[in-house]
């Protein structure tokens, strides 16, 4: 037997053991993976309620995480957006947008990917950069440099890997593109095993952006489905609505209906395809023994309208265009496996300082964003009770600004011209989703628009204070109190104008 001595000396061994390896574990940084869809649209998953799509991986996902219903992007466009979302800074901010410019080298190396590299974990992208870096070598200009593995491309990328150069090696057995990020994503995790460092991981898939090229593995899934238009379908639910919203391609580009159902029978098999790439990612993690210490985030560069009032496409604040899908999953958090949803306010801005935030890396005092950690551990609080929504792509009239809040949304169309005057958009998001009555002009709604504007009025001097030279012009097209005629001379500086006003 033993004696007592030797037992206290057991007892306290194992117990300082459990200790240590417990202690071990709380200081363990986790894993991280950035899934980011292109243009897919809140309304494409089973989890945010439609019953007419595939989406099982998303939808365990979403059960075992936390959704966010209110989620925005602040720049509803690819270029611009995805820089949002590494810089958590907002567009005027970060300069970067089609015919604007590329990121600054100050600001890119400010960016999540790189403070993560910086800070002892191992990173990788895959997919479509979409972005372009100043400064730089030919062979720098799309981060192919600073990641540890790189398997994006330049440009929209192309559905067949094998036009992928980054990503040639996976074409034989996924010849598809969307698959192969998946197999790209376990010789990540492979590689930070061996390595034994905690690892970032940011994959953009093509998927579900034109042209709809799906995964022809997937046939089956949608051969004879015939989908439900939007209850806001068609022009006839636009009579409401600025008529400089309808002067760019986002109103031109609309197509009546008889080839609505072929084009959502593409598009939603394009998802599936990212759905069964995130099974073949979680299925990894399981196998390699890390998923418990894996934090992911699913979202998308922006919305998608699909012929809601009768536009095509995503740049316009409406929320088919400017609200993406956001499910944030930690398993290690005490909320996990509780199936909740958040309706607090977040954007795309916040990403950068939440990954930032799980990893334990100050926060660039730059970053507009917020983490979105205390909402994941609280999904009633808020982190703040207003953000914008900017887009200064396409024609001068549908450049416009927008200020949103947990309820309402106003939109100030500034461009007069052809006929046109400046106009005002309110919603009430809340009992309105569809955008169906602009309420700027009901009186029951004087006081909501007096405050909405004063929230725009704080919103356009945070643009006014904080953006690039080559955004100051903004600051006096956004501003309702600047006449016309003293906007018409900077209208050049916009690069575009007005088309004619549409009948």
């Amino acid at each position: 037997m033993l004696n007592k001595s030797l037992k206290r000396t057991i007892i306290l061994w194992i117990y300082l053991s459990c200790f240590l390896s417990i202690s071990l574990f709380a200081n363990e940084k986790p894993n991280i993976i950035f899934l980011l869809s292109d243009d897919q649209s809140v309304n494409s998953m089973g989890c945010y309620g439609n019953k007419e799509v595939l989406t099982p991986n998303m939808d365990k996902l979403a059960k075992g995480g936390v959704i966010f219903d209110k989620h925005y992007c602040t720049t509803a466009i690819c270029q611009a957006s995805r820089a949002n979302i590494v810089t958590g800074m907002y567009e005027y901010r970060n300069g970067h947008n089609f015919r604007k410019d590329a990121l600054a080298a100050s600001i890119w190396e400010q960016s999540y990917p790189l403070l993560m590299r910086k800070n002892g974990y191992l990173t990788a992208f895959a997919g479509k950069f979409g972005m372009g870096l100043k400064d730089r070598k030919k062979d720098e200009k799309h981060g192919e440099k600073d990641f540890d593995m790189y398997g994006g491309a330049k440009g929209q990328t192309s559905f067949k890997t094998a036009e992928n150069s980054s990503m040639a090696k996976y074409a034989d057995k996924y010849p598809h593109s969307t698959l192969s990020y998946a197999a790209f994503c376990k010789d990540v995790m492979e590689k930070a095993i061996s390595e034994k460092k905690p690892f970032c991981l940011s994959i953009s898939f093509k998927a579900p952006h034109i042209p709809l090229i799906p995964d022809p593995k997937f046939d089956h899934i949608y051969a004879d489905k015939i989908f439900t238009k939007p209850a806001n379908y068609g022009r006839e639910f636009s009579k409401h609505l600025s008529e400089q919203s309808k002067q760019g391609r986002q109103y031109d580009n609309f197509r009546e209906a008889k080839t609505y159902n072929d084009s959502m029978r593409k598009y939603h098999q394009l998802i599936y395809g990212i759905d069964v790439a995130l099974g073949m990612i979680r299925d990894d993690l399981n196998k390699l023994g890390i998923a418990d210490n894996t934090v992911i985030i699913y979202t998308s560069d922006n919305g998608y309208t699909q012929g809601a009032h009768g536009y095509s496409g995503k740049v316009l604040p409406f929320e088919e265009a400017s609200r993406a899908p956001l499910i944030i999953y930690d398993p290690r958090n005490k909320t996990s496996g509780k199936q909740l949803r958040c309706k607090s306010l977040t954007a795309n801005i916040d990403f950068a300082p939440t990954i930032l935030a799980l990893a334990g890396v100050p926060i660039p005092k730059t970053m507009d964003g917020k983490s979105l950690l205390p909402l994941v551990d609280e999904p009633s609080k808020e982190i703040r009770d207003q953000l914008s929504l900017m887009n200064t792509f396409g024609e001068a009239a549908t450049q416009v600004l927008t200020v949103v809040t947990k309820e309402h949304k106003y939109s100030y169309w500034w461009y007069e011209g052809e006929g046109m005057t400046a106009a005002e958009d309110l919603f009430n998001t809340n009992k309105d989703p569809l955008e169906l009555k602009n309420l700027a002009k009901n009186p029951e709604y004087k006081a909501i628009l007096e405050e909405m504007r004063k929230r725009y009025k704080a919103e356009l001097s945070l643009v006014k204070k904080n953006s690039l030279e080559m955004y100051k012009v903004y600051g006096t097209l956004f501003d309702p109190e600047v006449p016309a005629s003293a906007k018409k001379g900077l209208i050049s500086k916009v690069h575009t104008v007005a088309k004619k006003t549409k009948k």
